[in-house]
């Protein structure tokens, strides 16, 4: 505990990014531990950080009274007033202890006490900072598989990239370089968690925003986006700007911004749409490339029923229903699709019945009036 503690609590603070005043406190409750320990917990002790002298000085503290019964708490006044001349019954007077008195066991735990403090400050400083970059890219280094997830190195922290948020296609080996979204950081008993993400939507608009410079600077809004990831994605795109093409913006010169993200996603395909405030128009640029005939809405439901032609249903659906899929996530409404020749025969199958019961029912009044006619030729016959 002797020597001048500045220039190692400087040090620590410079390498381990910790504040002064959280390691100073680290060090004033290690040292009391150890003076508690030393002394069983027999003694009423206080340790403050002398900054001038660079040593952290323990105090113990005792009431003053006339006829001592507690000789750990108490101190006759006689002998008090060597101290304090002042001093008066009923006082607390507090005497510096010879902190190079306390055991090696004590100094021991000391150190585990302020390794332990470090430790928290580190873990506390690592969430502090990433719990406000959800949302953000970063770049990070494979370390090492764990149960298939991987550990991806961030630098001043590790982050978890789960096998749920993988693209099932992407490999990676150690030392490789990721790029992942960050979608969640929260503190657990083993410390701070920073869950990354490949296959999360905002990956896809944070690749935009770096890529397109009308995006960034909010010319460009991206409205919506969606994903099957490794596979499609579809972006919703409006401009603010009506001298800027959002979608052109989008793809950029020959298709280079566009591609730069494609390239990021491992070939992943990605439709740019251009949002429109009309449902039904845009239904239209969600099912793109397919044309649309006709789009009819049910407000109250949330749904869509849209008619193409014949040649552009499988194209409307798209491999395994994936296109209209995901423009039903794009629009936020469920979506029929149906064929020009479907939609004319369930009309047509909807017209006949009506007709069917109409012809039935024509028969039922005249065979009414035959039965009415018949009865009153009968009781005329009985009446003659």
């Amino acid at each position: 505990m002797v020597g001048n503690l500045n220039h190692i609590i400087d040090q620590v603070v410079k390498d381990k990014g910790i504040a002064r005043g959280v390691l100073v406190e680290a060090l004033e409750s290690a040292v009391l531990s150890a003076a508690n320990k030393k002394y069983r917990n027999t003694r009423d002790l206080e340790a403050h950080f002398n900054q001038e002298i660079g040593e952290v000085e323990v105090f113990e503290f005792v009431t003053v009274v006339d006829e001592v019964v507690d000789s750990y708490k108490e101190i006759d006044l006689g002998e008090a007033k060597e101290v304090d001349p002042e001093v008066e019954v009923g006082d607390s007077l507090g005497m510096m202890l010879e902190a190079s008195g306390f055991s090696r066991i004590a100094a021991q735990t000391a150190k585990q006490v302020i390794i332990q403090k470090v430790r928290e400050a580190e873990r506390e400083g690592v969430f502090n900072e990433f719990k406000d970059r959800i949302g953000e890219v970063v770049n990070g280094i494979v370390r090492r598989y764990e149960r298939g997830d991987l550990i991806v190195d961030l630098g001043r922290a590790e982050a978890l990239l789960p096998s749920r948020e993988q693209v099932p296609r992407e490999n990676y080996r150690q030392s490789d370089r990721v790029r992942a979204y960050i979608s969640e950081v929260k503190m657990s008993t083993k410390g701070p968690q920073i869950i990354l993400s490949r296959t999360h939507p905002g990956l896809l608009i944070s690749l935009f925003k770096s890529e397109v410079p009308e995006v960034a600077e909010g010319i460009v809004e991206i409205k919506g986006a969606v994903r099957e990831p490794g596979n499609r994605a579809k972006i919703a795109v409006v401009s603010h700007d009506v001298d800027v093409d959002p979608v052109g913006a989008c793809v950029g010169m020959r298709g280079s911004r566009v591609q730069n993200v494609v390239t990021e996603l491992r070939g992943e395909r990605i439709d740019i749409i251009p949002w429109s405030p009309d449902t039904a128009r845009f239904a239209c640029a969600a099912l793109a490339p397919a044309e649309v005939s006709r789009v009819y809405i049910d407000e109250d439901g949330k749904s869509l029923e849209v008619i193409v032609p014949d040649d552009q249903l499988s194209l409307a659906i798209g491999k395994k229903g994936q296109n209209v899929r995901l423009a039903a996530m794009l629009i936020g409404w469920k979506i029929d699709i149906k064929s020009e020749t479907r939609a004319k025969e369930e009309e047509q199958e909807e017209v006949v019945p009506d007709n069917e019961v109409v012809s039935e029912a024509e028969e039922n009044d005249t065979a009414v009036n035959v039965v009415e006619n018949s009865g009153e030729d009968v009781v005329d016959e009985d009446q003659d």
